[in-house]
């Protein structure tokens, strides 16, 4: 597995690091070492090492965790299909559906600071002060537990009006309140959790985050399965349990990275010092995060609204259609997402190192990669995606109808969705947040909300109507974020 990105790419890493240290026509020798000794100017864990292998370091072991997060997602989904009656499941899944969404409104705060983090321990792993990158890390443990609790606070607080909102139906609703009011209680666990693993990877250490996240994601299935199914006094607790589950997977998962953190005298580990409040480095972090919270909250009010759309659709189970769908999507876009952040990272470490020639070619290779893999994960969703959702919630012939035609559009629109993930994800590496929020909001705001709104006003809006007009969004952002890249304005951003 630690060289499958690599061997994407024509003869392996072994042929690509040949090729790089031979003169290419065109190109002096002088050219081509200095190619090599500024592949090599990254430390620790990448030190000496070519580009496609660092790629391949920090890509394998987040996309292994993409992996343990698409089987716990589909197993709250599975356990969700299968513990209610043939009369209920609509329902259920419905409810699933709204607290896969609310659960990125409660994310978007700790999101925001594990952002942030990245930017600033990634940029100071590449220049060497890995004391800044310590305090960075102790920094960011204390705001993302603070942002966890304001997320529990506001889901607490404010859960069951956003569910009238969304206008869900008497029996969806009241399993989504259900689900969401035990599921706040994990707040706290993933902030601080997100922002160690933040600031691991933004050092070159994909591992241990992996480790993590193994630990969320294998106790809460575990977990939730054993709530839902298993013998008194811990099984029948319905949609409580798969919420309880995912509460404790984020508890023990963050113990154990807790736990994992330590090294020698160039590596992240705890100290009293890099704990200790410090304004400065919290002050750095925020201004990178700030941006991010603004965007992913912007983002959240623009889906919602569609979610709000579907929701409101003639269509008996279209939300749940629309979630289960997402959920066959994401063997596609959750690997795209384990690249962006090779992507960020490398961006990040580069810049830092001084040099935006090989942090450019980092996100090109990168960007590559994706558009391979999720380019050929989009053939096997028209092939084989309508058998998944079956298995997922079988019997379900209206959930499995609707959900159908949704692959041959997200097949379509996978090229534009790699394109969005990393080159979106690396600017944000490179602290350029706010180039990211500016420009993706326009081309949002126009199909999600305008289009979409015209298209329902008008009585077009259909579930396969709706994602035709979200493909058409992805497809103008990657042509928005493409030329941004190329422009290399994002290469100066400050962190």
């Amino acid at each position: 597995m630690r060289d499958s990105v690599a061997r994407s790419l024509p003869g392996g890493p072994g042929w690509v690091r040949v090729r790089l240290l031979m003169p290419k026509p065109g190109r002096s020798a002088e050219a081509s070492q200095r190619g090599v000794a500024e592949e090599r100017l990254l430390g620790g864990r990448l030190a000496g090492l070519s580009l496609p292998r660092q790629v391949a370091i920090l890509a394998v072991w987040p996309l292994l965790e993409q992996v343990m997060t698409f089987a716990v997602g589909m197993t709250d989904l599975t356990i969700a299909g299968r513990m209610a009656d043939v009369g209920d499941r609509v329902a259920v899944l419905d409810a699933m559906a709204l607290g896969g969404y609310v659960a990125w409104f409660f994310n978007i705060l700790q999101i925001a600071v594990a952002t942030g983090v990245m930017a600033l321990v990634s940029r100071s792993t590449g220049a060497g002060d890995h004391e800044l990158a310590r305090r960075g890390m102790g920094q960011g443990v204390w705001l993302g537990l603070g942002a966890g609790l304001i997320s529990m606070t506001v889901l607490l607080l404010g859960g069951d009006a956003l569910i009238r909102w969304m206008q869900l139906g008497p029996s969806s609703a009241a399993f989504a309140s259900e689900y969401l009011r035990v599921f706040a209680f994990s707040g706290p666990f993933s902030g601080a959790m997100l922002a160690i693993n933040a600031a691991l990877r933004g050092s070159g250490d994909t591992r241990t985050p992996f480790i993590g996240m193994v630990t969320v994601n294998g106790v809460n299935m575990l977990a939730s399965w054993l709530l839902v199914f298993g013998p008194e006094p811990f099984g029948g607790r319905g949609i409580t349990g798969i919420a309880a589950g995912t509460v404790i997977g984020w508890a023990c998962g963050l113990i154990v990275v807790t736990l994992l953190v330590r090294g020698g005298e160039d590596a992240l580990h705890w100290s009293r010092r890099t704990l200790a409040p410090c304004a400065g480095t919290l002050k750095r972090i925020v201004r990178v995060g700030a941006p991010q919270a603004l965007e992913i909250a912007g983002m959240w009010a623009i889906h919602a609204y569609g979610v709000r759309v579907i929701a409101s659709l003639p269509q008996e189970g279209a939300l749940g259609a629309h979630i289960l769908a997402i959920r066959v999507e994401s063997m596609s876009f959750l690997p795209g997402f384990a690249i962006a952040t090779a992507a960020a990272a490398l961006a990040g470490q580069y810049l830092g190192a001084g040099s935006k020639e090989m942090a450019v070619k980092a996100v090109r290779l990168c960007w590559r990669v994706a558009l391979v893999i999720m380019t050929a994960m989009g053939v096997f969703f028209v092939l084989g995606g309508r058998q998944v959702v079956g298995l997922v919630a079988p019997g379900s012939v209206e959930l499995v109808g609707l959900a159908a035609p949704l692959f041959i559009v997200c097949a379509l629109t996978q090229p534009f969705f790699a394109s969005c993930i990393v080159l979106k994800t690396s600017m944000r590496g490179a602290g350029a947040t706010a180039m990211v929020i500016r420009y993706s909001f326009g081309s949002m705001i126009f199909f999600r909300i305008v289009v979409l709104a015209v298209a329902q006003h008008l009585g077009l809006a259909s579930l396969l109507a709706v994602w035709i007009i979200l493909s058409l969004d992805l497809v103008c952002q990657a042509a928005i974020f493409a030329r941004q890249h190329f422009r290399g304005k994002w290469l100066d951003a400050r962190v």
